[in-house]
């Protein structure tokens, strides 16, 4: 691409005992006569660790290298200070996050890129997946995916599948097993890669994918190899549990459409399959809390029908009660275990979903976490299910955490129906419950995790340790927890010597696999319990998945990887580090919709939530981004006296344009003179209309006729084309014939304010209405716009971070901030958060602010 051509890119995974060890490589070559940038861009498991990366150049290996995050970023901050730009960044999608590195190679050179990333495959449904992201963005002469599993159990079935692969190409899958070992490989020609027999673009973009299973002649799997062991259980063939299972819903105003379909939808099919002997009941909150039935359920064909029915009827309003939804569905719990009312041996769970935060009733999220933790008393998990980006993710993650259950991003796209359904797959058939794997004290050191509330059909327990012994070759393991119809206790037994005969290819073992798998869950573990925990715990969790971090050289949420480029082509330092998930990212990213779900005025007769792009202040513009529940603002810094085109719509004649005032007198302080819209030009020169709105009055002409009405009336007028409302001193909503509506507020300020003058605000409503040809500094944005936030971190101000934002093939300098919605209040204003733009909206907007300078009001 552009003169840079990958002519060599391999993928090469070992799994050995489902810890999984993948080297990414890449070479490329610039064919050019001149100095090109290259970038090598990686998705990877959002559940992976990278341990490695180096830049071959001219044959000089540049390695990166791992460090505690503070250090690493003052290495950064010291580059950046003498010029040089951030080489590597970082960005969290849903299954993965992306690792991006850039270096300028010389004309007819060749650099490599190497990344290493380590994980432990995890089992879902009966099988371990591997996830690999394939996008090379075009075709590669030398293009293969590897993967040599080594498995000392033995390997009973094994697949491979990719959501790109035509039918030519799953004749390139290549795919054997016998025994301990299996092996996949893919490797199509160029011809193969090719989208059509004459394009240049590439077919290889999408998601491939490897499972197996284990032979399972016992429960468990005990590996011991020096000083450290590994103990896999995951027992078959045991009755499934009876489950008593509360839904706990968020229904306010902001689930309303498509969420609260798809929650819906994926309620209807849950309910196809809940066991008659199962016990269920539906807690509905939002301003309110309400339920299905006081008391838990049996899931009989007759009550499975009712509840079908009330599922379909479930309406969204209102504000979001978290606190009071959760409780009543823990008492519900609670109440029926204390009357008997289900059985001794089953296994109780509380799914809450919601994609908002707690606003009403008990809005502390730490009062909140106090009351479930109390309520629930450690009988059985709770799962949170966080819908959209307006959830409080942390909030969720930690009390999931606490009550041992687990917290889930549902991601709004068209398959969130199938994510909620997938979950509740997960966790619908509990076979075990307080499970215990018991190891002796005085021989084990350093155990990860061995008590788990539930055990479900298709996964796996994993327990890791060390020996105090590192000479010690011999374990003895015993297992306990509650079945349907009886304890299960089990005791197993392994030594060093058995795991040595089961391991005879040395070709599948990279390093101490043992021990960089206990390292790999112990690290996750520590992470895991740090984001429940306070003061001196927390620092203690802290220091230790920090020491393990930079002993194996993992980079995680406490360790960046710092890369220097050389310097004769640029001699830039860049930081790697790996996304985490909620309030660790500096700040709560809220998004628009939580702001304008609440009860309309009446200037929308509707409880829907509207999205629209606005101008209004000084000038500040906010561009809605409905796809990600978000927003984009910029401000335009101009004279007084200069005219805007807002918009301009060639197909139904529909122009907007705004002409700027400044304050009464400048103030000296300021780098840049305060400015506002004081004049606004609406026209249709379809119909020969124009509207003139100023902060005095408001005038129509059409053709030869002019109407004219002040700010003190109240009008509804509707003439050819135009429907005109004036809600005295506040708004004005004009509607054009083509259904394109806005909104023009009025700002006043007192009569003799000594600086500042009244001006205008313009809201667009219905914009979908004007036609794809539709531009000008708001138009532009009627069409869909993507973006992506990389890199959040700390800014000048403590209380908005900065970050990268990727949009238009643009890399912007952001800030979260707040930009004001006066929509409902023309005078205090809705505070909505936004990534901010600066310079003008340079890289967001198409060309320079100054392109859309127009002569005159129309």
């Amino acid at each position: 691409v552009n003169g840079i051509e990958i002519y060599n890119m391999k993928i090469d995974s070992k799994v050995t005992s489902r810890f999984a060890h993948n080297v990414i490589t890449s070479r490329a070559v610039n064919r050019g006569n001149v100095s090109k940038e290259v970038f090598f861009d990686v998705e990877l498991p959002k559940t992976a660790f990278i341990t490695n990366f180096s830049m071959i150049i001219d044959g000089v290996t540049y390695p990166g290298t791992i460090k505690e995050k503070e250090a690493a970023k003052k290495q950064y901050e010291k580059a950046v200070s003498r010029g040089q730009t951030a080489g590597l960044v970082k960005a969290s999608g849903r299954k993965t996050e992306k690792f991006t590195v850039s270096v300028n190679i010389k004309a007819a050179s060749k650099v490599t890129f190497e990344l290493t990333y380590e994980e432990l495959l995890k089992r879902h449904f009966g099988k371990y997946e591997m996830f690999i992201k394939v996008k090379p963005k075009q075709l590669v002469k030398d293009f293969e995916i590897e993967v040599n599993i080594f498995e000392p159990q033995g390997i009973t079935e094994l697949e491979a599948e990719g959501t790109f692969i035509t039918n030519e190409l799953q004749n390139v899958i290549k795919k054997t097993f016998s025994e301990k070992k299996g092996h996949i490989s893919f490797k199509p020609t160029l011809g193969q890669q090719r989208a059509c027999a004459s394009c240049s673009q590439s077919v290889l973009d999408g998601d491939f994918t490897v499972r197996y299973d284990v032979k399972r002649t016992t429960p468990d799997n005990l590996q011991i190899v020096n000083g450290y062991f590994v103990h896999f259980f995951a027992p078959t063939n045991l009755p499934k549990l009876p489950k008593n299972i509360i839904f706990v819903l968020d229904t306010s105003g902001s689930m309303s459409g498509r969420e609260l379909q798809q929650t819906k939808a994926a309620l209807l099919k849950i309910l196809d399959d809940i066991k008659e002997d199962d016990y269920f009941n539906f807690v509905l909150f939002n301003s309110e809390v309400s339920t299905w039935k006081e008391t838990l359920i049996k899931a009989t064909p007759e009550n499975l029908d009712e509840a079908k029915k009330f599922v379909q009827q479930i309406d969204a309003g209102g504000l979001t009660n978290l606190h009071g939804g959760l409780m009543r569905g823990i008492d519900i719990l609670n109440a029926a275990h204390e009357e008997n009312l289900v059985a001794r041996r089953s296994a109780s769970i509380i799914i809450m979903l919601t994609d908002g935060q707690p606003n009403v009733g008990v809005s502390s999220t730490r009062a909140i976490e106090t009351d479930v933790k109390n309520a629930i008393g450690g009988k059985y998990p709770l799962y949170n299910l966080g819908f959209g980006p307006g959830v409080d993710y942390g909030f969720l993650e930690k009390m999931a955490l606490e009550n041992k259950g687990l917290a889930r991003r549902i991601y709004p796209d068209s398959d969130a129906d199938l994510q909620l359904q997938g979950f509740y797959d997960e966790v619908a058939n509990p076979m075990l419950t307080d499970v215990e794997l018991n190891y002796p004290k005085n021989e084990i050191s350093d155990l990860t995790t061995n008590s788990f509330k539930h055990f479900y059909d298709g996964s796996e327990i994993v327990v890791a340790g060390r020996f105090v012994d590192s000479n010690q070759n011999h374990l003895t393991v015993d297992v306990r927890g509650k079945g349907a119809n009886d304890v299960l206790t089990y005791t197993t037994q392994q030594d060093s010597e058995q795991t040595a005969q089961a391991f005879q290819e040395p070709e599948y073992i990279f390093g101490e696999y043992i021990e960089r798998l206990w390292a790999y869950l112990t690290i996750e573990q520590l992470l895991e319990k740090r984001i429940a925990a306070t003061g001196e715990e927390k620092e203690n969790l802290t220091a230790e998945a920090l020491a393990l971090s930079l002993k194996y050289k993992f980079v995680t949420p406490l360790t960046s990887m710092v890369v220097t480029k050389p310097e004769e082509i640029g001699n830039e330092d860049g930081i790697a580090d790996k996304p985490t998930e909620g309030i660790d990212m500096f700040t709560i990213l809220l998004y628009l919709r939580s702001q304008v779900s609440l009860t309309p005025s009446p200037l929308y007769q509707t409880s829907q939530p509207t999205w629209y792009n606005s101008v209004d202040g000084d000038p500040h513009f906010i561009i809605s981004v409905p796809q990600k529940k978000d927003a984009i603002c910029f401000n335009i810094n101009e004279n007084p006296g200069t005219v805007l085109n807002l918009i301009n719509d060639p197909v139904t004649g529909i122009t907007v344009n705004g002409e700027l005032i400044g304050d009464k007198k400048a103030n000296s302080d300021a780098k840049v003179q305060n400015s506002y819209f004081g004049k606004l030009g609406i026209a249709n020169k379809h119909l020969d209309l124009k509207v003139t709105v100023t902060p005095e009055k408001i005038t129509i002409q059409n053709g030869n006729e002019k109407t004219g009405f002040t700010w003190f009336e109240s009008v509804n007028m509707q003439q050819t084309g135009l429907t005109l409302i004036i809600n005295r001193k506040k708004n004005l909503v004009l509607s054009m014939s083509s259904g394109a509506s806005f909104v023009v507020v009025l700002h006043q300020v007192w009569k003799n304010h000594p600086l500042h003058k009244d001006f205008l605000g313009l809201y667009t409503l219905e914009d979908d209405k004007l036609s794809e040809q539709t531009h000008g500094l708001l138009g532009q944005f009627f069409h869909p716009i993507d973006f992506t936030i990389l890199e959040i971190h700390p800014g000048s101000d403590s209380r908005k971070p900065d970050a990268t934002m990727v949009v238009k093939n643009n890399e912007l300098i952001v800030t979260r901030g707040w930009q004001k919605d006066y929509r409902r209040d023309p005078n205090r204003g809705v505070d909505i958060p936004c990534w901010f733009v600066h310079n003008n909206g340079a890289g967001l907007i198409d060309g320079v602010h100054t392109d859309y300078i127009v002569s005159s009001l129309f």
